[in-house]
């Protein structure tokens, strides 16, 4: 329940950007019913969806450590919804481009929320894989939208001004769904009884563990350790920047270079791939959501195979191994596209093989942040680098990469490549350095809540 009504709002993330990147080039066309270039779709309403998810994770994110997990999923993935309807009725590029911006802003509430949710529900022994797999799930939306904009710009199926509309209804069906599941995953109950309500949180966590009994037919083992906490209503801003800046300097450091990392290599790639394949192999416009289904197969199988390491062999090599890997390979890529070695179908391998590791890496940045920071800072630390990150790859990315990839020019392209390539290396190397041992251990023992009076246990390492 829990990971079909947080995770799957991911599918719908991956859902929306797909679509609106492969129906960018029926947006431009002449009886689309909106006047507005490809040029605009993939610069303009791009960096505005972004520039309303980076906006949305702060705005939503500092609501949920005030007002707690589940009232704020509900009241994000509600603002998706209107939005993205609203986006499908647009008929000037105005309003096209307000609701991109509002849809962004609902989208990145939702990763603030629902990763804190994943985090302080999820057992610490499946916890790396379980995140891993969920965020990993953006990429089933993007196939579901790569193949759905095949059909939808399908003018024999569906008019011009009527298919790419669709795309965005069917969006807010899906979302509705998700809405009636989530309506059933539990608060967290670590938020709960640091915010007062300690009775509702021992009688949610009393129900679990005697499913569980039932269900197994063993009794659970006693708590190993225990922290005294001085229960509040909330935590200051500021309290929440010492903490962040002051109290965990190095740590923060990691968590901005990967999410930078991760964030210009996707756009250098994902920015420009419709442009790279017409221009360059001459594949049609309409055909291009296919190669774009099996980059993002690739995608969600990077997560979903190697995300069991990181709860195995550990964090420190899974996050720092999959980050150079993925930037090695990129440079790879640039290397053989440059010297005029690949065809469309060896390209979109190239990118698969790429992206396998990337997607991987990737996730581990939002399971990252979300264990190292103490529990009341925790969704707002995520809204923080994830908007920090975002605004570095996801807003100048856009802009940069969709001039370079469009061009027409072989170089600039490459350019473009060893720009994504370079700063992902550059991350892994931070983590192999930074990235903490967190596997299998609770969120207390990596960073101590601020509310903690005293903690029975070992020490929590500073930085």
């Amino acid at each position: 329940m829990i990971v079909i009504g947080l995770g799957t709002v991911w599918i719908l993330d991956g859902l929306e950007v797909t679509v609106v990147g492969n129906i960018a080039a029926r947006l431009s066309e002449e009886g689309s019913g909106l006047p507005i270039t490809s040029a605009q779709v993939t610069g303009i309403a791009a960096a505005l969806y972004v520039a309303g998810a980076c906006a949305g994770a702060l705005f939503f994110g500092w609501l949920t450590d005030r007002f707690g997990r589940k009232k704020l999923f509900l009241i994000t993935l509600a603002v998706y919804l209107a939005a993205t309807a609203l986006t499908g009725l647009a008929f000037n590029p105005w309003w096209f481009f307000v609701f991109r911006f509002f849809t962004g802003f609902g989208i990145g509430g939702e990763y603030a929320a629902i990763n804190s949710a994943i985090d302080e529900l999820i057992p610490s022994k499946y916890r790396g894989r379980v995140d891993l797999i969920i965020n990993g799930s953006f990429w089933l939306g993007a196939i579901g939208g790569a193949l759905l904009s095949v059909l939808m710009l399908n003018t024999s199926v569906f008019p011009a001004n009527v298919g790419w509309r669709l795309t965005f209804l069917l969006g807010v069906v899906l979302g509705l769904v998700i809405l009636l599941v989530r309506r059933n995953v539990p608060e967290s109950p670590r938020w709960m009884f640091i915010h007062g309500r300690g009775e509702g949180a021992e009688k949610l966590v009393a129900d679990v563990e005697r499913r569980v009994t039932a269900e197994t037919g063993r009794e659970l083992p006693p708590p190993a350790d225990s922290i005294t906490i001085r229960q509040r209503k909330s935590t200051g801003f500021l309290t929440v920047a010492r903490t962040v800046f002051s109290t965990y300097p190095r740590r923060t450091v990691l968590g901005l270079a990967l999410f930078i990392g991760q964030a210009f290599l996707y756009n250098a790639i994902t920015f420009g791939y419709g442009a790279i394949l017409t221009k360059f192999f001459g594949t049609p416009a309409d055909k291009t959501g296919y190669y774009f289904a099996v980059i993002a197969a690739g995608n969600f199988l990077g997560p979903l195979l190697l995300g069991r390491l990181f709860d195995t062999v550990g964090r420190r090599p899974m996050i720092a191994g999959t980050y150079l890997t993925s930037g090695i390979l990129l440079f790879a890529t640039a290397w053989l596209f440059d010297g005029g070695h690949l065809s469309a179908t060896t390209m979109t391998a190239c990118w698969c093989v790429v992206l396998f590791f990337a997607s991987a890496g990737a996730s581990s940045a939002y399971l990252t942040v979300s264990e190292i920071f103490p529990m009341e800072t925790r969704a707002l630390a995520i809204a923080f680098f994830y908007a920090v990150g975002t605004a570095a790859g996801g807003i100048t990315g856009p802009m940069i990469f969709a001039k370079l990839t469009e061009s027409g020019v072989v170089a600039d392209t490459v350019l473009a490549f060893q720009l994504g390539a370079g700063v992902m290396t550059a991350a892994g190397v931070v983590a192999a350095f930074l990235a903490l041992p967190c596997e299998r251990r609770s969120l207390e023992s990596i960073a101590r809540p601020l509310s903690a009076v005293r903690a029975a246990g070992g020490r929590v390492p500073a930085g």
